[in-house]
């Protein structure tokens, strides 16, 4: 499965941005899909998971640092996922990362270098 990571750029405090990741080489259906960010100096971060649990039902899961703020979906048909990031503040600047492995406990717990795909990173950059 190669990812592609797109939808970065400056916004405002306060204002919105979307992220997609296209997977291609595969169906990611019955894949758990993952973002991620890297700020410069720290460890790269998990931030929202969507996890796979059958059919076509996925349930999502969030860090505490973006709950009620960002929300992942997917999208089967385009083979694509989404991060919904509303509510932007100066502390989400980073680049953002989209991953996807058959095991959830990966993407959300680690450790990240046994997640199975990644694609390459979008800068986000929330301006105050």
């Amino acid at each position: 499965v190669q990812l592609q990571a797109s939808g970065g750029g400056v916004a405002r405090a306060g204002g919105s941005q979307t992220l997609s990741c296209v997977a291609s080489g595969r169906s990611f259906k019955n894949l758990n899909m993952g973002w991620f960010r890297h700020v410069p100096g720290r460890e790269r971060d998990f931030i929202a998971a969507s996890t796979w649990v059958g059919s076509n039902i996925y349930t999502t899961s969030y860090s505490d640092s973006v709950k009620g703020r960002f929300t992942i979906s997917r999208d089967a048909a385009r083979n694509t996922a989404y991060l919904q990031m509303n509510s932007l503040k100066p502390e989400d600047t980073a680049v953002y990362y989209c991953a996807a492995d058959r095991l959830i406990e990966y993407l959300v717990s680690g450790p990240m270098d046994r997640v199975d795909y990644w694609g390459q990173g979008t800068l986000v950059t929330v301006s105050s």
